[in-house]
């Protein structure tokens, strides 16, 4: 099953290409459990369009797959099966494809170096990629006008100053100077966010940048984000466990469950008329306060263990609303509203009794327990700590 959530999505905004898309991506890691060989199904056949100047969120809880397609897309993970595309074209080699496309880790103390200043860390990428070179600076890059970037002409020093500027993080020779223990969470962030910027990237892929920082300052980052959005025009995944931040950042919202896209559509109706199952739960554990009656859902049991997902849909196991057919075959996509897909055999037509008479008791896999080494399954929407 493939959901495609911008194609559907850009009826209402049909001038915006896309730019980068993940074609049936799925990655199987090896592990051996024993004497036997197994395979975690992290991803499972995802397809995903990115448009040009749009923010697209994926959303689910820990385990479901969303840094392993970040990490594909940034192509630091090598596919099983599946292709990324870029402007509609396989992805170009390691250097360029990054002088296009960056990514923006989750801890911000963990991938900065704690013996080199901010200075080294922005001009490191500056150096490598030569963008401080007369003739060639960030605009002689794919995608933009020769000549016109603001590298052509200018020093390190004047670009690591503009980098820390347009993060916000000023005076910005003071921050230049200082080393990664001495900012706070969301000043690192920043300069996580401004090293991404110092190429010149067409697309920003943030994976969970706001969920390692206190609440107090996650509005800033995600503010700076949408404006990177409408000052540069940057296409920007972000990866997140909130789904009510994805309502506010995003334009389109994909949530993800066991290594499948199940929900995809505009992010006002997957949050406000949520068709499937597990985005209710999503939405019951993080209640928008805006919303006069949020749904509810009670949830029970734990993410599968992906080295034995289940058979059919994967959420069966934990859906009060299961149905034989769910434990038999995997839901298609299907089209609930316009630019809105759900994944559930709840929408599905012509069932026959015996598919849809409800499952009970062993019915639900219940035999197929985490292994040693899968470890009890988050509460969904909770942060990672």
């Amino acid at each position: 099953m493939s959901v495609i959530p911008i194609e559907r999505a850009e009826r209402a905004a049909p001038s915006r290409r896309p730019v980068l898309e993940a074609r049936g991506l799925t990655k199987h890691f090896p592990v051996r459990r024993g004497a036997r060989q197994a395979v975690v199904h992290a991803v499972e056949d995802v397809t995903l369009t990115l448009p040009d100047g749009g923010i697209t969120a994926v959303v689910g809880e820990s385990g479901s797959g969303k840094s392993t397609l970040a990490r594909m897309l940034a192509q630091l993970i090598k596919p099983t099966a599946g292709s990324v595309l870029l402007d509609g074209e396989a992805a170009p080699t390691r250097k360029r494809y990054a002088r296009q496309v960056q990514l923006v880790l989750q801890d911000p103390f963990s991938s900065l170096n704690p013996v080199h200043s901010v200075r080294y860390h922005l001009a490191r990428p500056l150096q490598i990629h030569g963008m401080n070179r007369a003739r060639n600076g960030p605009g002689s890059g794919p995608g933009n006008g020769p000549g016109n970037g603001p590298g052509n002409g200018q020093s390190l020093d004047s670009l690591v100053t503009d980098l820390l500027t347009r993060v916000s993080l000023t005076p910005a020779e003071q921050f230049a100077a200082k080393y990664p223990h001495e900012l706070s969470g969301g000043q690192r962030q920043r300069v996580a966010i401004a090293r991404a910027l110092a190429v010149q990237p067409r697309i920003l892929l943030a994976d969970e940048p706001v969920s390692m920082l206190d609440v107090s300052i996650r509005l800033g980052v995600l503010n700076l984000l949408a404006d990177l959005r409408e000052r540069e025009g940057l296409t920007i995944l972000y990866v997140t466990h909130d789904i009510a931040s994805a309502r506010y950042l995003a334009d389109v919202i994909a949530v993800m469950y066991a290594g499948q896209v199940i929900e995809s559509g505009p992010a006002a109706r997957v949050t406000d008329e949520p068709a499937h199952p597990y985005t209710q739960l999503l939405l019951s554990a993080a209640p928008d306060p805006d919303r006069a009656q949020p749904p509810s859902l009670a949830g029970r049991g734990a993410p599968p263990n992906l080295i034995r997902p289940p058979t059919g849909c994967r959420f069966h196991p934990r859906c009060p609303y299961a149905m034989q057919v769910c434990a038999q075959d995997r839901p298609p996509a299907a089209e609930v509203a316009p630019g809105h897909s759900s994944a559930c055999w709840l929408h599905a037509q012509g069932l026959t009794p015996a598919q849809s008479r409800p499952l009970v008791g062993a019915d639900r896999n219940t035999d197929r327990k985490p292994g040693p080494d899968a470890g009890p399954g988050p509460v969904p929407g909770e942060e990672k700590r």
